[in-house]
């Protein structure tokens, strides 16, 4: 099934990074925020078919939103607030899942299966 999907592991304390907001993006419009469950996931994938269409998207994590809830020490402001992370889906029928891998001064990504 086609379908966009996300999962935010915080490498900084080797846990799921759980309850971090996320806005994701389409054409530069806005479509939806969700936030990630206890493991690190959102509850349902961020798109699924037939809503997923060809086009240049952006997901933007709100790490510094995550890591100040979690009384993390940072600098200020934050070396990393929101993680803009631009991806281009080609294939309405595939299969796109985009994990994230933050710490409060860096981060990884690419793209899953």
């Amino acid at each position: 099934m086609a379908r966009l999907s996300t999962h935010v592991l915080d490498t900084a304390r080797g846990v799921p990074a759980a309850k971090l907001a996320i806005d994701l993006y389409c054409g530069g419009s806005h479509l939806k925020s969700v936030a990630t469950n206890a493991d690190g996931r959102t509850d349902e994938p961020l798109i699924s078919a037939p809503e997923l269409v060809p086009g240049q998207y952006e997901l933007v994590f709100h790490a510094g939103d995550y890591f100040r809830g979690l009384a993390i020490p940072m600098s200020d402001p934050p070396f990393l607030d929101e993680i803009t992370i631009r991806f281009g889906i080609a294939d309405r029928f595939g299969n796109y899942h985009v994990p994230l891998l933050i710490s409060p001064y860096g981060y990884s990504t690419y793209r899953g299966s």
